[in-house]
């Protein structure tokens, strides 16, 4: 009866997900609307509606969502194909945009982060393994199975990471301090700049004596601040991870502290740092979101190849001309792509100076990741927590499972690899892998008794040696490596094996317009965040050309925190428009 329920439930929710994943679009847009957005930004166009601007949509792939999209790639299993988690929702959009009531269902981990260890037994016991999740006391009991002291250490550690986390929430929720507005023209302006100033006074306050600590964390290797907590390898190679996921970044990289700090600063459902499986796939917040902007008023198109920005007479935004020259005017045009699709690809060269164009040129894009998306018949059996004789998942299933992360000095070995352009084609190479397994909570994604599993691995460079580009014999090579090093740990992986999908970064920069194929927009360094995101010129969305702006993961604050950006460059259409 419960498979029977299982498997209702599962077809219902693919039939429901075909039915709306192209969203709340008409056949074509018309001619002539307030905003245009190229690319996902549904979040923007609800809040320009809100504020009275009739607005347009137009989304390239046939499909809402950008990299957060569900699909079926492999015959009855539902697929995140690019991005996996939900985290850093901000939750006044949660609220505002009322998701839950549009759709929006979490499935909240816990526990989160699962590393299980290549070593043989003791006494006929099983490998050790390390299981973390929000309570303490089991924390604690987990990590004193390597060491009492860094049991004993960690509560202090999550208090100090959570106390410099919600310092900077008031950073990601409101535009960069305006410089030149606060430097430069007349004196009543220059004073009403200074407001920009009140979300970093906020932050630095709420910071207090914690500021060198703080700026210690954001530019500092991680493995100094992690070796100055702890001592045993497993734990600090799991925390450390934290810090590198879609970064080419090692453990000893300058700055890498800071990413760490990105994936803690998340919330969901009141839980500060908690990360959830989406209902459905990720493809459920795009909808949400879309069915949102949708009853606001919003038109949102799919199938839409813009050609490029059309500039009028004066050197102002137009609207957009799309691929087969259908013009669509509009008074501003907000662009979700990346900072090098917008200005590079599809804005007219001679309409931007000559040194706005080569500081776009300089913006990092280097992607370490690969993602292989991977149907299987069975639940993954580790060694370090075997599968109980019902067959039922265990609270390790549902969370992140860490892979080749026995230690710090693996994580920093499978940078070196990837950083020299190796490819892992020799099987005692061992990348960095993230393993996700959705379906343990989600039965909307597979079939009864089957399972969809997420790898998210580094370090794999975008050119292989000698600059040689991807083939499919490499990508299967690439994914062999893989699911070998996962039989290390789960004997039996391989063979339940259904179908597969690999996407290097050169296939998720064609996939989803991920330039580079960098999942956060551009890298996530010190010198491209905040008051540098993308450039400095245009930190607080607005282009050098009148009524074009930036809406995505390439501005402030950056990949990952769903929301601000949209959010922020929605005011900044209103306050502009309001002003003219």
């Amino acid at each position: 009866m419960a498979a029977a329920m299982r498997f209702a439930h599962f077809r219902t929710a693919l039939v429901r997900a075909a039915a709306g994943s192209r969203g709340c679009h008409r056949s074509a847009p018309k001619t002539q609307y307030d905003a245009v957005i190229i690319g996902g930004g549904r979040l923007s166009s609800a809040y320009l509606q809100k504020g009275g601007l009739k607005t347009a949509v137009l989304e390239r792939r046939h499909v809402l969502g950008g990299a957060a999209v569900s699909e079926e790639i492999i015959p009855g299993f539902c697929f995140s194909r690019a991005s996996y988690l939900l985290s850093l929702l901000r939750p006044h959009i949660y609220q505002d945009l009322e998701l839950k009531k549009h759709g929006l269902q979490v499935y909240m981990r816990d526990p989160n982060a699962f590393t299980p260890l290549l070593e043989e037994g003791v006494g006929g016991r099983p490998p050790r393994s390390l299981l973390l999740g929000t309570d303490l006391a089991k924390n604690q009991k987990e990590i004193g199975k390597f060491s009492e002291k860094d049991a004993k250490v960690f509560p202090d550690y999550v208090a100090h990471l959570e106390k410099l986390a919600c310092a900077i929430h008031p950073l990601l929720d409101a535009p960069p301090v305006d410089v030149l507005g606060i430097t430069q023209g007349p004196l009543r302006k220059r004073v009403a700049a200074m407001k920009s100033l009140k979300p970093l006074v906020k932050s630095g306050l709420k910071l207090g004596v914690n500021i060198p600590d703080f700026y210690e964390l954001i530019t500092a290797p991680i493995v100094k601040v992690l070796n100055r907590w702890f001592e045993s390898e497993p734990l600090r190679a799991t925390l450390a991870t934290d810090a590198l996921i879609g970064a080419n970044i090692s453990p000893s990289s300058p700055g890498s502290g800071y990413v760490l700090l990105h994936h803690v600063m998340g919330e969901l459902e009141m839980e500060k740092g908690a990360w959830g499986y989406v209902e459905g796939g990720m493809g459920g917040v795009s909808k949400s979101i879309a069915s949102s902007a949708c009853s606001l008023g919003a038109d949102i198109f799919t199938e839409q190849v813009i050609g490029q920005v059309l500039i009028g007479p004066d050197g102002s935004a137009k609207g957009v001309v799309m691929k087969d020259g259908t013009e669509v005017h509009s008074k501003v045009v907000l662009s979700n792509a990346t900072p090098h699709v917008t200005f590079r690809q599809l804005t007219p060269q001679d309409a931007l100076p000559q040194e706005f164009i080569t500081a776009i040129n300089q913006i990092d894009y280097t992607s370490p990741v690969t993602k292989i998306n991977v149907a299987v018949d069975k639940l993954p059996n580790f060694l370090a927590a075997p599968n109980p004789a019902d067959g039922k998942p265990g609270p390790h299933h549902q969370c992140s499972i860490h892979l080749n992360c026995e230690s710090v000095e693996v994580l920093e070995a499978a940078y070196r690899e990837g950083h020299d352009n190796i490819l892992y084609l020799i099987s005692f190479l061992r990348p960095m892998i993230e393993m996700v397994i959705p379906s343990v909570l989600d039965p909307t994604l597979a079939p009864p008794g089957c399972h969809v599993v997420s790898f998210f691995i580094q370090f794999t460079p975008y050119w292989l040696e000698g600059g040689r580009a991807w083939i499919d014999e490499d990508r299967e090579k690439f994914a062999n490596t893989v699911f070998d090093q996962v039989d290390c740990y789960a004997p039996g992986f391989k063979d339940s094996i259904i179908g597969k999908e690999i996407l290097t970064p050169p296939d998720l920069e064609r996939e989803f317009g991920l330039t580079g194929g960098n999942i956060f927009h551009g890298a996530m360094s010190l010198d491209q965040l905040y008051l540098a995101r993308p450039v400095p010129s245009i930190a607080n969305y607005r282009s050098p050309i009148k009524g074009l702006y930036i809406c995505g993961s390439g501005s402030h604050p950056g990949g990952g925190v769903m929301g601000s950006a949209g959010w922020n460059a929605a005011l900044a259409v209103l306050a502009d428009l309001k002003q003219q």
